[in-house]
């Protein structure tokens, strides 16, 4: 069972769901005419390497590659779903996701650094809680930022296929049988979620960024940028560590914020949701048994 828990993982998209195993990805989308098409590849050896072991630089570095994956996901669906084919991989690809995480950073660490800085600034607040309100604002922009595209029609669908592939990993990890009956049984809520590493990351940088002090403004802005592979790389081995010891009534008490955040990142799918994040699974599963045979 601990294979499984830190092994699979997934990811909703443009009406489909890509799921991912140490050896494979496999995407399936479900096209205008109804129909399923599924797309699959081996991983990159990273997966599999050394480094995938090395505690906290693991975590920085398969995120990068996981973040990659699922952009080439959401243009792999977009493509199937608009009838054009246009490929996004190499520069292109990574200059593209490199324009999103700078958007993303800027939004969430830089604005609400650059907000404390001028209340210690201006306001004459002291250091801790000009944190404390960084940290507050930071956590209010990420959950305003997804409750408020929750309200997008094409998001709520995402946000059902989304639950979709929690419900069929869900099942699959109790052994259930990988029907829509029987997983839509399963709940919509994984430990292991994106999400959940989001809310980790914000609540651990409140505690970091506390701890260094009275900083000059471009310090303060300098140091919210240099730390983020330091504290994703604890993000992700704290998420490890939870999904690893769900038997703890300890663990189970303290990944209840991120169980409760993902109310606003997940639906309830419906039947040809749950086909679909159930092909992309099996799909996934039988590409890893070619590949070690």
């Amino acid at each position: 069972m601990e294979d499984r828990i830190i092994t699979y993982g997934g990811q909703a998209v443009i009406e489909g769901v890509m799921m991912r195993g140490q050896r494979a990805v496999a995407i399936a989308m479900r096209a205008p005419d109804g129909k399923i098409v599924v797309h699959r590849e081996g991983l990159a050896a990273v997966y599999r390497s050394r480094i995938a072991k090395i505690p906290f630089l693991r975590g920085v570095i398969l995120l990068w590659d996981a973040l990659g994956l699922g952009m080439r996901a959401l243009t792999l669906s977009a493509n199937t779903q608009t009838g054009e084919d246009e490929r996004l991989e190499g520069p292109a690809l990574y200059l593209t996701l490199g324009l999103s995480l700078a958007a993303g950073v800027g939004l969430f660490f830089l604005l609400p650094a650059g907000i404390g800085g001028f209340a210690e600034r201006y306001l004459g607040w002291n250091i801790w809680l000009n944190n404390l309100l960084e940290g507050v604002l930071r956590l209010l922009l990420l959950i305003g930022y997804i409750w408020a595209i929750g309200f997008m029609p094409d998001v709520r669908r995402l946000f059902g296929y989304h639950g979709a592939e929690h419900k069929t990993i869900n099942a699959y990890e109790a052994g259930a049988e990988l029907t829509t009956e029987v997983v839509a049984k399963y709940p919509v809520e994984h430990a292991r979620c994106g999400t959940a590493f989001m809310l980790t990351l914000v609540l651990v940088s409140i505690l970091a960024f506390a701890a260094l002090g009275p900083l000059s403004l471009f310090w303060r802005l300098a140091s919210r940028i240099l730390l983020i592979p330091v504290l994703a790389g604890i993000a992700v081995e704290y998420i490890r560590w939870t999904a690893n010891h769900l038997d703890s009534p300890l663990v189970r008490l303290l990944i209840k914020p991120n169980l409760a955040l993902q109310s606003l990142t997940t639906r309830e799918p419906d039947a040809s949701m749950l086909e679909v994040a159930i092909e992309s699974f099996k799909t996934m599963r039988r590409a890893e048994q070619e590949i070690v045979a």
